[in-house]
């Protein structure tokens, strides 16, 4: 690993992120970039700043930008907001709002 960065509470379920990530998974940087700004979804724009960051963590080392790739992209489960909705017959049932935590991590395409 060269250079990571993370991202957490972001206010999106992790199954969503997941596909996005998918298909950026063990990529090219540039590459990857070139995809996430085709895509029209809206994780879309939070893995694109992640990614960013992870990619001026390793430029801050001394390393080009063609030279890295995706070598590990997560994103796990954060906590859950717990909240309320009315029900019929005087119920309440819980809706949970999940937030995800992404951690990309670069390495050198040579390794």
């Amino acid at each position: 690993m060269i250079a990571k960065a993370e991202n957490k509470f972001i206010r999106l379920a992790p199954r969503k992120v997941r596909e996005v990530i998918n298909l950026i998974r063990g990529e090219d940087t540039r590459k990857a970039q070139a995809l996430l700004c085709n895509l029209n979804r809206r994780p879309v724009a939070t893995v694109q700043k992640t990614l960013t960051s992870a990619i001026a963590n390793a430029k801050s080392k001394g390393i080009e930008e063609g030279q890295l790739y995706i070598s590990r992209i997560t994103a796990d489960e954060g906590p859950m907001w717990k909240r309320f909705r009315a029900a019929s017959f005087g119920r309440a049932t819980e809706i949970f709002r999940r937030t995800t935590h992404l951690r990309i991590e670069l390495d050198l395409k040579g390794k």
